[in-house]
C-alpha cells in the first residue's frame, strides 16, 4: 500500500504535504522538481491519494474505496494529463485539464490534476494554464512534475508552491536495496553508487543482471567521448543495436556522466560527482565543453528517448545522439 511512511527520504516535503492534507487546505498548484527517479511521481500519487481519501485518522488510510481506486489508478477525481509527443501543446492541456476543471469533483472534496514532464509544455500551453492558476476553482489541486523549473514562465512559477526533491544519500539507497530487495552488499553498493541519489535508477540497475558489464562498457565509451572517431561511433551503434533491451540503462549512465561534467563545470566540487573515480577525465571534459553545449547534449537524451518511443530507426537515433556528444 502506498503511503507517506513507505516513501524513502524527503521528510520535509512529506510533512509539508501531510499538513496540507490534515488541515484540508492544500495549495491550488504545486511544482515537484527533481531528477528522474527522485521520488516525485511516487509522492505525487501518494498526495493525490491522501487528498481524496475518505477514511478516518491518518491519510491515506489505504482501506476506503477512494484509496483503493487511487491505488489502481481508477479514481475519477485524480486526472493524469498525458501526451504522446515531444511537447505538451495547448490542445493537450485544454482537453485534459482546462475543459475539465469547471466540472466539480465526482466523489471527493478535491480534484487533483497530475502533469508529468511538465517542462515539455509549450509557451502557449503554459499561458493557457495560467488562466486557471490565476482563478482556480476551490476544489482544484494541480501538480506539475518536472526536472527543470527553468522551462516554466515566471508567471507560472509565481503561482505555484515549488518543492525541490533532492538526491537521496547513497548509504540510504544501499540499505534499502539490501533490506527490501535482498541484494548482496557489493551489488547494493554498486547500484547505489551509480544512482546519482535516485532510488528509481538504483532499482532499475538492481533489476538488470548485466548492470556491471553495462557500466564498464559505458564508462569506457564516455572516457573518450570528446575525441570519438567516426569508426568508433559506428562500432558503438552496432554494439548497442545488439543490446536494445538494455538501451535505457546505457542511456541513463551516459546521462549521469554528462550530468557530472556539467556539475563539475558549474561548481568545481568533486564531492558532488557520481563518477568520482573518473575525476580527472570529468575535469578535462568540463574544461572542453561549454555550458550551452552541455545543455544541448543533456536535452539530446530526451530527444533520443522520444525517437525510440516513436519507433524511429534505432541505429539512426543512437548515431545522432553519439555524434551530438562528439561534435559539441
Amino acid at each position: 500500500m502506498l503511503d507517506f511512511k513507505g516513501i524513502l527520504g524527503h521528510e520535509s516535503i512529506k510533512q509539508h504535504l501531510l499538513n496540507a492534507v490534515n488541515t484540508g487546505k492544500p495549495s491550488h498548484a504545486y511544482i515537484f522538481n527533481g531528477e528522474e527517479g527522485s521520488g516525485r511521481k511516487t509522492v505525487a500519487d501518494c498526495f493525490a491519494k491522501a487528498l481524496v481519501c475518505e477514511g478516518e485518522g491518518e491519510k491515506p488510510c489505504g482501506k476506503c474505496l477512494a484509496c483503493m481506486q487511487a491505488e489502481s489508478r481508477n479514481h475519477p477525481d485524480i486526472i493524469r494529463v498525458t501526451h504522446d509527443k515531444s511537447r505538451i501543446g495547448v490542445d493537450d492541456i485544454r482537453h485534459s485539464l482546462l475543459d475539465d476543471v469547471i466540472i466539480k469533483p465526482f466523489s471527493s472534496k478535491f480534484k487533483v490534476y497530475i502533469v508529468d514532464e511538465a517542462e515539455r509544455m509549450t509557451e502557449q500551453a503554459q499561458n493557457a494554464l495560467l488562466k486557471t492558476l490565476e482563478e482556480p476553482p476551490q476544489y482544484v489541486v494541480i501538480i506539475l512534475i518536472t526536472t527543470n523549473t527553468g522551462a516554466f514562465l515566471q508567471t507560472i512559477l509565481s503561482r505555484c508552491v515549488t518543492l525541490q526533491f533532492k538526491p537521496l544519500d547513497t548509504k540510504v539507497i544501499k540499505e534499502y536495496l539490501e533490506e527490501k530487495e535482498n541484494l548482496p552488499d557489493y551489488f547494493a553498493k554498486l547500484c547505489a553508487a551509480f544512482s546519482g541519489g535516485s532510488l528509481g535508477l538504483a532499482l532499475k540497475f538492481a533489476k538488470n543482471s548485466e548492470f556491471e558489464q553495462i557500466k564498464n562498457e559505458t564508462l569506457e565509451l564516455m572516457r573518450g567521448i570528446d575525441s570519438l572517431s567516426i569508426d568508433r561511433v559506428m562500432d558503438t551503434v552496432a554494439m548497442l543495436s545488439q543490446k536494445k533491451n538494455d538501451i535505457n540503462v546505457y542511456l541513463d549512465l551516459m546521462h549521469l556522466w554528462f550530468r557530472d561534467v556539467l556539475m563539475f563545470k558549474a561548481t568545481q566540487d568533486a564531492n558532488r560527482l557520481v563518477f568520482l573515480d573518473d575525476l580527472m577525465t570529468v575535469k578535462r571534459q568540463a574544461s572542453k565543453y561549454g555550458f550551452e553545449s552541455l545543455g544541448r547534449i543533456l536535452d539530446g537524451f530526451y530527444t533520443v528517448q522520444d525517437r525510440l518511443n516513436a519507433n524511429v530507426n534505432f541505429d539512426m537515433a543512437i548515431e545522432l545522439l553519439l555524434l551530438n556528444m562528439r561534435e559539441h
